[in-house]
């Protein structure tokens, strides 16, 4: 299943984070072992346990593997990602014989700042020893990213967030791009979509350059160049993003509620 076509029956009525929740639902595979952050990636991948990934793997940073919250939990540390999971280990069991180990196959990830590559910035906003804002840092970021075999990541676009130089590199997308990513021994593939809430960028097969390929509902082209701090490629054939489906948006709702 792709994030950018579903055949379903869609809905007119849902939110901006609904529809970025659902398209990065739609992304993961049933079987997927998933590297799980709270907010749009926990409530995403639990949609998608709910729907058409049934036996999609839940592994959250606290040490929590295989669990299936009834609820959208409230922190990694939530009671509920342990009592519904299958084992709790400790955090450096976590990275080092998961993560580091290349048993995850996909990774969540979200930044402040973004660039063409899909090189990620959450340590500084300015320079490094003077910043205007300080930010929370990398916490597992750096090693999702080298370690999973793909990392999606959600974010909403503005020439904020998009950039054309990063403040700080924080975490490694596709480097240089062009291959540059291979080049540093690093094990994952990389970004493989990035989900905003204007549309859906993928990476350049030959150049690694985040491209845009698919239009949200009512968004237009000029919308997500206006977003963007770098020239943004455009596909040839751009395609418009399904919109979410009433099962889609009922599950979601569900999990929401709880």
């Amino acid at each position: 299943m792709t994030a950018e076509a579903i055949n379903t029956t869609t809905a007119t009525d849902y939110t901006t984070d609904e529809m970025m929740t659902i398209i990065a639902s739609r992304d993961l595979n049933n079987g997927d072992v998933v590297f799980v952050g709270i907010g749009i990636p926990s409530t995403a991948a639990n949609l998608a346990r709910r729907t058409h990934a049934p036996d999609v793997v839940l592994i959250y940073e606290s040490g929590t593997i295989d669990t299936k919250p009834t609820r959208a939990p409230l922190s990694i540390g939530d009671g509920e990602l342990a009592e519904t999971a299958v084992a709790v280990v400790s955090v450096p069991e976590i990275f080092a014989y998961w993560l580091q180990a290349g048993r995850i196959d996909v990774g969540f990830l979200g930044a402040a700042q973004l660039d063409r590559h899909g090189n990620l910035n959450t340590t500084v906003i300015g320079d490094y020893d003077h910043p205007r804002v300080r930010l929370p840092g990398a916490g597992g970021a750096p090693e999702i990213a080298i370690g999973a075999g793909r990392t999606s990541i959600v974010l909403r676009q503005s020439t904020r967030t998009f950039v054309d130089k990063l403040d700080y590199v924080t975490t490694v997308g596709h480097h240089h791009g062009s291959g540059s990513r291979a080049a540093l021994g690093v094990r994952g593939s990389g970004p493989s979509i990035v989900i905003t809430d204007i549309g859906i960028l993928r990476p350049d097969p030959v150049t690694d350059e985040l491209t845009l390929m698919s239009l949200h509902p009512g968004r237009t082209v000029e919308e997500a160049i206006a977003a963007t701090g770098w020239p943004l490629k455009v596909a040839s054939e751009l395609t418009t993003t399904q919109a979410p489906s009433e099962l889609e948006l009922t599950a979601l709702r569900e999990v929401s509620a709880r």
